[in-house]
């Protein structure tokens, strides 16, 4: 828009073009909104969904050691563990089993033991759970859970 000044002349009139405070802080606010639903949604994995990973794993292993065990005639020695299915402990009928020994979803390696405590006719395959501690109760293996 245009203006007359004093002595007659045109002159553009100015107008402010910056954000006020109450403009930044708005914007500012619904970004942090936005980053906090996009990191909730794809930051991690919940905890819900580590525990299954770790009881489909398990699963895994336990097809993997009933393969073994017909092919080998028994299961691991605890020595040998889990490695037995993916390196040759030196057994004539071995086949790979599986690729390599993944750690469950916390970083930690998972446990075999030939003759089990929770499964006394055949063999415990575990992950000590979230606290990383053997023996807890948020242990998961391949028994069934306790009842609620």
């Amino acid at each position: 828009m245009l203006t007359l000044s004093p002595n007659n002349r045109v002159r553009p009139i100015r107008r402010r073009s910056a954000f006020t405070l109450i403009e930044l802080l708005l914007v500012l606010v619904i970004l942090a909104v936005l980053a906090a639903i996009v990191v909730q949604n794809f930051s991690g994995v919940s905890p819900d969904a580590k525990i299954k990973a770790a009881g489909t794993q398990i699963s895994m292993f336990v097809g993997a050691l009933g393969r073994y065990e017909v092919d080998n005639g028994a299961f691991p020695e605890d020595a040998q563990g889990l490695n037995a299915l993916a390196q040759n402990p030196g057994l004539d009928n071995w086949k790979q089993y599986i690729p390599s020994i993944p750690a469950d979803p916390w970083g930690h390696d998972y446990i075999y033991h030939r003759q089990g405590s929770h499964n006394p006719g055949g063999f415990d395959v575990y992950s000590m759970g979230p606290d990383g501690k053997d023996g807890t109760e948020d242990d998961i293996g391949n028994w069934p859970a306790p009842k609620k």
